[in-house]
């Protein structure tokens, strides 16, 4: 299936390891140039030359996406290097754990900032450029606990993943029709270096459980399989797909909307 992503530039956010790494990936595979940032500098120039390698054109900045002008930068750099910009992916985010009453308003923003405004201030940036082509798509990764309860001490990823799938559904009526938005929310997800990864190696019996009792499918999710689905999002082959939320997870969650 040609999913008509040849010429295009995409960035994608977070993208030295994991999920990010493998959607840059998947879209180098598929034609895209691909404009890449992280934090650590060593761990982004290797997954740029794995991205190189298939391929593709690649601009790899080290930077934090939650500082002032990063965003900005990012975006400038990327339509500099390339002349247009067609796809963001937000991926970048994390996890702060702890109880409700005992998180500071530090931890809030520290959070807020990272798993929401950075998308927020990237996206903002990007339209301008992203309205120059045709067909332009921004995905935001989520997770299946901003669709449903996580549990106690998740108070603080609940909401900003939560939040993401929000504006993504009100930009997408905003943007129409130049520009789709979306947003995918993984299940657990397994790859070499992520929490998950390191659960099983150190507690293999406790994971099994795990993954009897909460997977249907039987298994972990793999990083590639939430790739192929951003990958299909951004793409012209889900032309009619704007605003919605797609569950990657193997029946994990439960949520019926």
């Amino acid at each position: 299936m040609d999913l008509g992503l040849d010429g295009r530039t995409a960035i994608v956010t977070g993208a030295s390891r994991g999920i990010g790494k493998y959607i840059a990936l998947e879209l180098a595979r598929q034609g895209c140039n691909i404009a890449i940032c992280a934090r650590t500098a060593a761990d982004l120039e290797a997954a740029a030359d794995e991205v190189r390698a298939e391929g593709a054109e690649v601009l790899a900045l080290p930077m934090d996406v939650t500082e002032a002008g990063e965003p900005e930068r990012l975006v400038e750099d990327a339509y500099d290097r390339f002349g247009r910009i067609d796809t963001y992916v937000g991926n970048v985010g994390g996890n702060r754990r702890g109880d409700f009453e005992e998180l500071s308003d530090e931890d809030w923003e520290d959070l807020i900032n990272l798993n929401f405004m950075s998308h927020v201030r990237v996206s903002r940036a990007a339209i301008p450029y992203m309205r120059e082509g045709d067909a332009a798509s921004i995905c935001y990764i989520s997770s299946i606990f901003g669709r449903e309860l996580g549990g106690a001490g998740l108070s603080l990823y609940n909401t900003t993943k939560s939040a993401l799938i929000s504006v993504s559904k009100v930009m997408a009526q905003e943007l129409a029709p130049e520009i789709r938005v979306n947003s995918v929310a993984p299940g657990s997800i397994r790859f070499p270096g992520g929490s998950w990864d390191q659960r099983v190696k150190e507690t293999p019996d406790k994971m099994a459980q795990f993954v009897e009792e909460n997977l249907a499918i039987e298994r972990f999710g793999r990083a590639e399989e939430v790739a192929d689905a951003v990958t299909f999002l951004c793409s012209e082959r889900a032309s009619l797909v704007t605003g919605a939320c797609i569950n990657v997870d193997g029946g994990q969650s439960h949520s019926l909307i």
